[in-house]
């Protein structure tokens, strides 16, 4: 989640309403608009026959004019309909209400007030060392930018890479332990044992707290999120986006083949090579630790949105 605000390549292009012309509003015809024939000015006193000679003749050529126009003329265009102006694009609809969070209520019980988001790292550092304990404040998670930290990386889950210049955690210690066969080579079992510690903090967060403290901090979370290029985004939206791409993480039945082209590994498989960053990292932790994440995931993710709603299932790869 770690994308910047300026990567064009992980940022959706913002809409552009179309131009509307306000010289093309109101054009329409005057109704009741009738061709009357034209009068003939009142003339002198003659006799009724020759007054009476001369209207049947103005009439008949005034006639003949009209007719003979019609009949050399194609018919005038119609007037073009009146385009009316194009709405400015609405906020996409909500679809996971921060409220609708069964932690809301905890948090709003003990209001306190928010700092700055841009001076809230001690805040953010006192709230982590709460919920996983102080010894793993220094040793997991890195201690500045920790709101956005946070917000990167979950924007960036779901999307094919994660740039490590913003992970709210610290790199997993050691190189990825392979094993080769010929010329095949696999994630070794091995290399579960290094998320090892990563996955006993998971698993002993309690999900009410931590969305308890989710929801307290959201409207510095929401502001961030804004802040990085999404002006009418919903962040708890996108957390659940995110989660809900992790729950559909993949199971390996056999140790996925990688390949090493350059210097870092990638999977052999070029469908799971395909896959999101998060998922990617789902399955290189290895089956028994993603099973233990995910649990945990789902826990979250129902204090987040109530059991009412299922996320996706994962499926077994070969």
């Amino acid at each position: 989640m770690a994308s910047s605000p300026t990567s064009g390549a992980d940022r959706a292009e913002p809409r552009i309403d179309p131009a509307f012309d306000p010289d093309t509003a109101g054009a329409t015809l005057p109704s009741g608009e009738q061709s009357d024939f034209p009068r003939t000015a009142a003339s002198r006193k003659r006799p009724v026959i020759w007054l009476a000679l001369l209207m049947v003749l103005a009439a008949s050529a005034v006639f003949f004019y009209l007719w003979r126009q019609n009949a050399s003329q194609p018919p005038a265009p119609a007037t073009p309909a009146v385009q009316a102006p194009v709405p400015a694009e609405a906020a996409p609809a909500i679809r996971h209400p921060i409220e609708d969070a069964q932690g809301a209520a905890a948090a709003n019980a003990e209001t306190k007030p928010l700092p700055a988001l841009m001076v809230s790292d001690t805040t953010m550092q006192n709230t982590l060392a709460d919920l996983f304990g102080p010894a793993a404040l220094g040793r997991v998670f890195y201690e500045d930018a920790i709101i956005h930290r946070f917000v990167a990386t979950v924007d960036n889950l779901p999307r094919k890479t994660v740039p490590s210049r913003n992970l709210p955690v610290k790199p997993i210690a050691g190189p990825l332990a392979t094993s080769a066969k010929g010329d095949n080579v696999s994630i070794s079992a091995d290399n579960a044992s290094r998320y090892a510690a990563y996955v006993r903090i998971a698993e002993a967060i309690d999900a009410k707290n931590l969305v308890s403290a989710y929801v307290h901090f959201y409207p510095l979370i929401q502001q961030d999120y804004r802040d990085l290029g999404y002006p009418k985004g919903y962040f708890n939206d996108r957390l659940i986006e995110a989660i809900d791409d992790l729950l559909a993480a993949p199971e390996s039945k056999d140790p996925p083949q990688v390949i090493q082209p350059k210097v870092l590994y990638q999977y052999a498989d070029p469908e799971l090579e395909a896959r999101s960053a998060g998922q990617k990292i789902m399955i290189r932790m290895g089956n028994e630790n993603a099973a233990k994440v995910k649990a945990k995931l789902q826990e979250i993710r129902r204090e987040l949105t109530g059991p009412q709603s299922n996320p996706p299932a994962s499926k077994q790869t070969k």
